[in-house]
């Protein structure tokens, strides 16, 4: 009779335990190239804490900051399409190897400022679904960077600066352009770039505030020159035979989630672009508007990169005349 006592103690006590404990339906992890203190990262584990909520604790999602599960931004979108993660967060613009439409936001100076990406996340939807769905993904949230610029150990006052600069890149996009500018471009991933500005590998970098605070750049640069010459969307998607594998119930709350969170994620991104530059002031550099002249010099070797795109990438072409028209550059 103990015995069986004990037993019936052990079921009860069990199943109080099971009715404390959340009981995750769908255990995902989630990869991203960003590192654990980036704005985006945050954002990230934002949207996996109202998931969690939205799902009664049925869908859990784990977030795998700076590369820990040793996947690189530019091979997120293969990775997830193969189901290596079920869900993950990248740079559309890294991904342009595989998938060249999602490079149209970074070609030069087609998309600057908030506003432009705000206009090109509306017009782009529809193709950039289609897209993803085409790799097996359905894509959950568009995230904005923060304009690209100039960080470099001199200010941009005069064209002829360029011929100095040994710059990171991100894609191919920036390294034609810079190129075409007479700099010397190299492509070269996040977890590089600081160790490459320490031995001289390069001297400038091409980036987002985000990225120059984490890299604290405050200690091998001076100058942030604010050119905003090219755009770029942060992406969250999810591999398709997983999506499928939810319950419509669940897919349902976190579709709403996602109207939700993601004009809240473009406010903290706006708000994060200033908080940085008033970082980088605080830390001792100095924030440039070049000259008029320099500005529009970038802007004239950007411009033959809006048909050169077109060109290489016909299916953007409706996409790219979509956007133009919506925000007057036609």
């Amino acid at each position: 009779m103990n015995g069986l006592k004990r037993l019936g103690a052990f079921f009860a006590l069990s199943a109080a335990f099971t009715l404390q404990t959340p009981a995750f339906a769908v255990d995902w992890d989630f990869a991203t190239a960003n590192a654990p203190g980036n704005y985006q990262t945050k954002l990230d584990e934002k949207f996996a804490a109202e998931v969690a909520a939205a799902t009664n604790n049925e869908v859990k999602i784990n977030i795998h900051a700076g590369g820990q599960l040793g996947f690189k931004g530019p091979e997120m979108l293969s990775v997830i399409r193969d189901g290596l993660v079920p869900i993950g967060s990248f740079q559309f613009a890294q991904q342009v190897g595989i998938s060249p439409i999602l490079g149209a936001s970074s070609v030069p100076y087609l998309v600057s400022g908030f506003d432009e990406m705000k206009t090109f996340r509306s017009v782009s939807k529809p193709y950039y679904d289609a897209e993803f769905k085409k790799f097996n993904q359905k894509l959950l949230l568009t995230i904005p960077w923060p304009g690209q610029n100039v960080f470099s150990k001199v200010e941009l006052s005069n064209s002829d600066t360029f011929r100095t600069m040994k710059i990171r890149t991100t894609d191919r996009n920036g390294s034609d352009f810079f190129r075409s500018l007479g700099a010397s471009p190299a492509q070269i991933p996040w977890g590089e770039v600081v160790p490459a500005l320490s031995t001289g590998v390069i001297n400038s970098v091409s980036t987002s505030t985000s990225s120059a605070v984490d890299g604290q750049f405050w200690d091998f640069q001076k100058a942030c020159n604010v050119v905003n010459w090219q755009s770029n969307f942060e992406g969250v998607s999810v591999n398709l035979d997983a999506w499928n594998k939810l319950s419509a119930k669940n897919q349902k709350a976190i579709e709403e989630v996602v109207a939700r969170l993601e004009p809240v994620f473009w406010d903290a991104a706006k708000a994060e672009d200033s908080k940085n530059f008033e970082t980088l002031k605080a830390k001792g550099m100095e924030i440039y508007t070049p000259p008029a002249a320099v500005r529009d010099a970038m802007a004239a070797k950007g411009k033959p990169s809006w048909t050169a795109f077109e060109d290489a990438v016909p299916a953007a072409k409706p996409l790219l005349k979509s956007y133009l028209t919506a925000v007057g550059k036609q």
